[in-house]
């Protein structure tokens, strides 16, 4: 193919990858963040965590309350019941024990846990799951739109040709991983990019070029590369952003030791540098835990509590660099994952796909606390069980869009498709 075949088939839908060791994206046209730079809430950001695999809830928030019950359900896995991270005003609910800094975070009134979190019908399909959460479809729907991009469109129209401008020169969303999240697509173009990992962020900001091998191929990539970055129009209002920032928090660990914490360095730097960015995508993988879920001798060690402890540390870091870099006010962030697991553990030592798993939004604007109860673990427990939906993950996001983001009640209802009620999410000074 011609190099100028080529990008009249991928340019238009392309914005270079800027990150070091995992790609980014600059996403100019989601939905959801055209209204937040308009409304009250325009200087606010939104950060989203994705949990890909299917988090188990019930060994991340602990039922302390139904502790026999609940150890009998998953004997080969269950924690300990004195090794359990007690919260602060509530004794009946407690923490993984990989998970310190957030129990920090809870009892600090910076994190708040939504139990029961799913919605009717739910799928166990890992893609299909995924898609419902990242679209805000029903069970029954296909949506080619995402929840966010949806509510930008409503607010945007006519995106792409007025942006950037003088009022809105930066990325209204910035997604940091291999993929464009769908939650961003809207109903027109694409939100993201075609070309993987063109450039690093670090390399960005030091104006270092990337070498390739010397070879025909390697030439035409290194083209692509300096033609993705040339031609992309936030990558100078990314740099200038980042180069803002020449210090940030000690609790981050090294480089490549939590790629999560890595994710959300880069995060909080854009942030701090002046980035009016109000959406922002990271995640993290592996957490579909069939088989050897725990350690044998250890239940508090393992597969799960590794994630967990890494989900934890970078959380953390994170809030401590908002705060030092004095943006804590404007950054919520939430995590979600497409399922949680049964209740009754499996003979692998594992847990299978299931329903309702509890989300933590987490920052200095929440109302903090528990909303929902703790899951009540039947009596006579089969391997079919599940828990009980509590909270229809859409009610997180009108109550994120119309209280973080004072977006208004009809125009949320549209976006996602049927009214839902709000759940005291943010705090009441906000």
């Amino acid at each position: 193919m011609r190099r100028r075949d080529f990008f009249r088939a991928t340019l238009p839908v392309v914005i270079p990858s800027l990150i070091n060791g995992v790609s980014l994206k600059a996403l100019a046209d989601s939905p959801f963040l055209r209204t937040v730079a308009r409304g009250a809430g325009g200087d606010r950001v939104l950060v989203l965590i994705q949990l890909s695999g299917g988090n188990d809830g019930l060994n991340t928030v602990i039922p302390l309350e139904y502790y026999s019950a609940y150890h009998s359900a998953r004997a080969n896995i269950a924690l300990p019941e004195d090794k359990v991270l007690r919260l602060q005003g509530f004794d009946g609910t407690g923490l993984h024990p990989a998970m310190p800094e957030l129990q920090q975070l809870f009892n600090a009134g910076k994190l708040t846990i939504v139990q029961g979190v799913s919605y009717p019908q739910p799928n166990f399909s890992h893609f299909r799951a995924t898609d419902i959460w990242l679209t805000g479809a029903d069970a029954s729907q296909i949506l080619p739109t995402g929840w966010a991009g949806r509510y930008l469109d409503q607010q945007y129209p006519h995106f792409p040709q007025d942006y950037p401008n003088t009022v809105m020169p930066d990325p209204l969303a910035i997604q940091v991983g291999s993929l464009v999240s769908p939650a961003l697509q809207g109903p027109a173009l694409p939100m993201g990019m075609a070309i993987s990992n063109p450039n690093s962020f670090y390399d960005l900001i030091d104006d270092k070029v990337e070498t390739t091998a010397d070879t025909r191929a390697g030439d035409q990539l290194a083209y692509i590369r300096q033609m993705a970055v040339k031609t992309d129009q936030y990558a100078g209002v990314i740099k200038k952003a980042a180069q803002k920032v020449t210090k940030q928090s000690d609790k981050y660990p090294a480089a490549g030791k939590n790629p999560l914490a890595d994710q959300l360095k880069i995060v909080a730097r854009l942030v701090a540098g002046g980035l009016k960015t109000r959406i922002y995508l990271v995640s993290m993988g592996g957490f579909d835990t069939h088989a050897r879920q725990t350690d044998g001798t250890d239940t508090t060690t393992g597969a799960h509590a590794r994630l967990l402890a890494r989900l934890s540390e970078a959380i953390n870091a994170f809030q401590d660099d908002l705060t030092y870099l004095q943006v804590g006010n404007r950054v919520m962030g939430m995590t979600f994952s497409e399922f949680g697991r049964r209740i009754q553990s499996n003979a692998s030592g594992g847990t299978d796909h299931g329903v309702a798993a509890p989300v933590f939004v987490f920052g200095e604007g929440v109302q903090p606390g528990i909303i929902g109860v703790n899951p009540v673990i039947p009596d006579h427990l089969t391997v079919n069980d599940n828990l009980t939906m509590q909270t229809d993950f859409r009610a997180i996001y009108s109550s994120l869009l119309e209280k973080w983001f004072a977006a208004d009640p009809a125009e949320t209802a549209a976006v996602l498709l049927k009214n839902y009620p709000t759940i005291p999410l943010v705090g009441e000074k906000v």
